[in-house]
């Protein structure tokens, strides 16, 4: 999944210094280590913003990630010090999951004194805009016998829950005393700027900088990708507007599209013969300084030539970060077996045994490995916990509640139903079925999910059962699979111990036959047993597709991503950590040196 981190704070620590005004913060973002062998890797660095203790940057971040392998991002804030070392502000570590699974995919944590946010979205589309614009005879706003210090900001248009927004992605530095300024070139992400869409709508807004941070706007306009790179190529000037009155011209000198193809540069591509001979470019002339003043002139009045319009791009397929981001929610059924080939669990070596020195056993690790990251998409992370192969009262119980209630709060709250399980008189036994705990879960989704539809949610269910053995009878099974296959139901079979299960791989192959949805994913703990990350990962890898696949099977599409203001999300406690960052004086591009990490090691696999 390709996504993208933005961050902001508020009400930091001022670290200036008596006498020295206010503190000018810029952050660092690094991706911690979250396994033995790995090291830290700087992400890359924001811009700095002057004297401001509730810093907005501006600057993104790309991240890749996948559902199952933990993914956390350590974010270092510091005041810039031109003469002498950066001071720290404070620093906080997110994991990636946690975000995307919060509500309005923000988290926000304190961070000595202040608090910082972190908000992740989907990236999708390719390509880069260069973008270098002038400004001609702007309105001054700066006051009596001074001139304003223009600079332009670029935002996107967000469709949330809560209506159309505007979110600010570029801030171009600022020209000193100048009415008819020119910006540096500006090189943007067409995925941050317009998630590809070189028709989708941006705002260019124009701000007189304050060294305060309190900008007085200038003016500002709408537009697109497409409509900057036509007014390039057409030397059209662009009204700047404030309040409905004329505050001067823009124009666009170069606004250059790169590493994107599109159908129609293909075909003109196609045209060109082989042999046409190559022109002979001429020897280039020294450019002439550039006056953005003596370069305006009034369009010459032509001939409208008719429209011709491009033909619509295909629909993007949602994906499950469409739905996470509208709210979709998580929900976690466990089922353990305690049939008798697991051995007494009184003995060591056995499946079942609990080890005194507090070591995990296999069972126990698949649950916190695989129910950890899951539960960070379930808001109240309270997990149905059942058993199956046990004998009470004589009877062979295919499917019985673990724990003293119908949930469970939290992985710990699993780890002690199973483990208070084995106090409840049972008789461990067999044979090894599970078809009663598909259904019940299967019967469970689709209830979780009609309620939620009724109120406007969205909700998916997974089912993870945890065995010792293939099951008794596979084609029973496997029926009842393809039976529940239009439920919104994932199922995931942890294959513990030695056992052969070759006919528990036959049901993760062919639980979809008849053009059934593909629910079922089987993996063997043992091939996984000494990396809890290649295990989650293994095992939760099919679970983005089979949620969209339900979803579009039945024609519903995501919730428009939830937007939350800064007051409405929870502040979590800080922490303490240290990445030992080194900075050279270069700029912001410069090369960052980082060394130790974070890995939890609370876990005895």
């Amino acid at each position: 999944m390709k996504l993208e981190l933005s961050i902001h704070a508020s009400k930091l620590k001022n670290v200036a210094g008596i006498g020295k005004g206010t503190s000018d913060p810029f952050a660092v973002i690094t991706e911690v280590a979250t396994a033995n062998g790995q090291t830290p890797k700087v992400i890359g660095k924001t811009e700095v913003i002057k004297n401001t203790l509730s810093p907005q940057w501006v600057k993104t971040f790309p991240i890749d990630y996948e559902l199952g392998t933990p993914k956390k991002i350590a974010i270092s804030i510091f005041d810039e010090v031109r003469k002498g070392s950066n001071k720290s502000m404070g620093s906080a570590v997110f994991d990636v999951g946690e975000i995307l699974g919060a509500r309005g995919n923000v988290k926000a944590k304190q961070c000595k004194g202040g608090t910082l946010f972190a908000h992740i979205r989907k990236s999708q589309g390719s390509g880069m805009l260069r973008l270098k614009m002038y400004g001609v005879k702007l309105k001054n706003v700066e006051g009596f016998m001074k001139k304003s210090d223009p600079f332009f900001e670029l935002s996107r248009r967000a469709d949330s829950a809560g209506g159309l927004t505007w979110d600010n992605i570029y801030r171009s530095k600022d020209v000193r005393d100048n009415l008819n300024p020119v910006w540096e070139e500006a090189v943007v992400e067409l995925s941050t700027l317009c998630d590809g869409d070189q028709d989708k709508p941006i705002l260019v807004s124009i701000y007189d900088f304050e060294s305060s941070g309190k900008h007085v706007p200038m003016g500002q306009f709408e537009t697109s990708v497409k409509g900057l790179v036509n007014a390039a190529s057409t030397n059209t000037m662009i009204t700047l507007k404030k309040k409905g009155k004329e505050t001067g011209k823009i124009g666009v000198k170069k606004a250059q599209i790169t590493g994107v193809e599109d159908v129609t540069s293909q075909m003109a591509n196609a045209k060109v013969s082989s042999s046409t001979p190559a022109p002979v470019a001429a020897a280039p002339a020294a450019p002439a300084a550039f006056n953005p003043a003596a370069a305006y002139q009034p369009a010459a009045v032509v001939a409208p030539a008719a429209f011709v319009p491009s033909a619509p791009a295909p629909p993007q397929k949602p994906t499950f970060i469409d739905y996470v981001s509208g709210g979709c929610e998580l929900n976690v059924c466990v089922a353990i077996d305690y049939t008798g080939s697991n051995g007494d669990p009184r003995r060591p070596g056995t499946l079942h045994y609990f080890h005194r020195d507090g070591q995990l056993n296999d069972y126990e690790k698949a649950i916190h490995s695989i129910v950890h990251i899951l539960s960070k998409y379930d808001t109240d992370c309270n997990f149905p916990v059942w058993g199956f192969g046990a004998k009470y009262g004589g009877i062979v119980r295919h499917l019985f509640q673990c724990g003293p209630t119908p949930e469970m709060h939290g992985v710990q709250g699993v780890i002690d139903a199973y483990r208070q399980t084995f106090q409840t008189g049972l008789i461990m036994s067999g044979p090894t079925v599970f078809t009663e705990v598909i259904q019940t879960a299967a019967a469970k989704a689709a209830s979780s999910q009609e309620q939620a539809q009724r109120q406007g949610k969205q909700a998916y269910t997974i089912l993870l059962i945890l065995t010792d053995g293939a099951v008794s009878d596979v084609n029973a099974t496997a029926a009842c699979l393809n039976q529940v296959s239009d439920a919104p139901l994932s199922v995931v079979i942890v294959g513990v111990g030695n056992a052969d299960f070759s006919s528990m791989r036959f049901l993760d192959d062919n639980s979809h036959i008849g053009g059934k949805r593909d629910i079922a994913q089987f993996v063997q703990f043992n091939q996984h047993s000494s990396n809890s990350i290649a295990l989650s990962s293994e095992t939760l890898q099919e679970i983005p597709d089979q949620l969209v696949g339900y979803f579009q099977s039945k024609g519903i599409p995501p919730l428009p991503p939830v937007n939350r203001s800064d007051h409405e999300v929870m502040v979590e406690p800080e922490e303490e950590i240290d990445l030992n960052i080194n900075f050279g004086s270069g700029g912001e591009d410069e090369e960052i040196v980082v060394s130790g990490g974070v890995f939890d090691k609370s876990m005895k696999w």
